[in-house]
C-alpha cells in the first residue's frame, strides 16, 4: 500500500484518476473471474485463460475513457460514444445468440431486453430478478447514471435526440405522462399475473410496448431534441427520478451563474429552464449526465458529495460511473 501511494505521488495529476478507475475495474473483474464457476468473461469462453487478457484490455479501456472525460468540454461527446459502444456490444451479442451462437448468451435463457421489464417482470412473476437487483444496486452506487450512461436502450434515444433544441420553449410538464406510464405498466403486469396469462400473450404485450418505445424515440425524440423515451415514456426512468435521492451525489448551480441560459438547449433530459436556473436546482428528471457543464462559461454547475469539495466530488462521480460502464461492458449480456 505504501508503495502504491508513493507511485501515485510520482504520477502526473491528470493520470491519477484513470489509474484508479483502471485498478477498480480490474479488481472487480478479477473477483468475477476467480469466484464465479461459469465463465462470465467472453474471452474465457473461447480460450482458457483468455479472461485475464480481457481484464487487462477492459481496464486499459476504462483508463483511456476516464482520461478523455476529465475534459468537461468533451464529456458530452464521449458519454454518448461509450454509451453507444456498450449498446452495440450488448445487442450485438444478443443477435449472435439468437443466430445460434449461444456462447454469447449469459445462460442461454432468453428474455426481452426492454427496460420496462425491470418493472413489469418482478410484478408479473412476484419475485425479484437479477436485472432488478442490478438496477437497484446501480442507483444506490451512482444515483441516476442508469438513465444517462448504463441503460442499453437509452443510447438509442440519445442518438436520436442529437438535434439541439432552441431552448426558447418552456420546460414541458411531463410528470403526468411519466406517472401514468408507470401505473399502466404495473397495472397490466398485475392483470396478466392474476389472469394467468401465458408466455404468448405476455411476450406479445412486451413486444408491443417495445415497438411503441421505438416509435417515441424516432418520432418524438428526433423532433424535440429531447430524450422523450427516457423522460416521458420509460417507467424505469420514472422510478430513477424518484429513487435517485437515496444516493448522496447531487448536482448544484452556484451563485456565479449569470442566467445566460446556454445550458438549457444542451439538456436532453428536460431538467433545465429559466425557473430551475433561478432556483439554482435542476429538475427532478436530471440524470447528473453533466452535459450542461460543457455549455457553462462561468463553471457554475458542479457535482456535490458530503465532505468533498466540488473537484473531488466530480472526480468521484466520474470514476464510479466509468467503472460501472466498463464492468457492464465486460459482463452485460442476456
Amino acid at each position: 500500500m505504501l508503495f502504491l501511494l508513493k507511485f501515485l505521488f510520482m504520477v502526473p495529476k491528470i493520470y491519477i484518476l484513470p489509474l484508479i478507475v483502471s485498478f477498480a475495474v480490474a479488481l472487480l473483474l478479477v473477483i468475477v473471474q476467480v469466484m464465479v464457476d461459469t465463465p462470465m468473461l467472453l474471452a474465457e469462453r473461447f480460450v482458457q485463460g483468455g479472461g485475464w487478457f480481457e481484464i487487462l484490455l477492459v481496464a486499459a479501456y476504462a483508463a483511456f475513457v476516464t482520461l478523455k472525460m476529465q475534459d468537461r468540454s468533451k464529456q458530452p461527446v464521449w458519454r454518448v460514444r461509450i454509451w453507444t459502444i456498450f449498446s452495440v456490444v450488448f445487442f450485438g451479442q444478443l443477435l449472435l445468440g439468437l443466430s445460434g451462437y449461444t456462447i454469447f448468451l449469459m445462460t442461454g435463457e432468453l428474455h426481452l431486453p426492454l427496460p420496462f421489464m425491470i418493472v413489469a417482470g418482478p410484478v408479473y412473476r412476484a419475485e425479484l430478478s437479477f436485472m432488478t437487483i442490478l438496477f437497484v444496486t446501480t442507483i444506490i452506487i451512482s444515483g441516476p447514471a442508469w438513465c444517462s450512461q448504463l441503460c442499453y436502450f437509452g443510447a438509442i434515444d440519445a442518438l436520436a435526440s442529437r438535434k439541439i433544441s432552441s431552448g426558447k420553449k418552456r420546460r414541458k410538464k411531463l410528470l403526468p405522462y411519466k406517472m401514468t406510464g408507470l401505473a399502466t405498466v404495473v397495472l397490466i403486469a398485475l392483470i396478466m399475473r392474476f389472469a394467468g396469462a401465458g408466455p404468448l400473450l405476455t411476450t406479445s404485450v412486451a413486444i408491443g410496448f417495445g415497438i411503441a418505445g421505438l416509435l417515441v424515440i424516432f418520432l418524438l425524440s428526433r423532433r424535440q431534441g429531447k430524450m422523450m423515451h427516457c423522460i416521458a415514456y420509460c417507467p424505469v426512468g420514472t422510478i430513477v427520478n424518484y429513487t435517485r435521492f437515496i444516493n448522496p451525489f447531487r448536482f448544484r448551480i452556484d451563485n456565479s451563474c449569470t442566467s445566460c441560459m446556454r445550458c438549457i438547449p444542451v439538456c436532453r433530459y428536460n431538467a433545465l429552464d429559466a425557473d430551475r436556473i433561478r432556483l439554482k436546482s435542476p429538475g427532478i428528471s436530471c440524470t447528473l449526465c453533466g452535459d450542461c457543464m460543457s455549455a457553462c462559461n462561468p463553471g457554475s454547475f458542479h457535482y456535490s458529495f458530503p465532505g468533498l469539495d466540488r473537484a473531488a466530488a466530480g472526480n468521484l462521480y466520474l470514476g464510479i460511473t466509468i467503472t460501472l460502464h466498463a464492468v457492464f461492458l465486460a459482463l452485460a449480456r442476456i
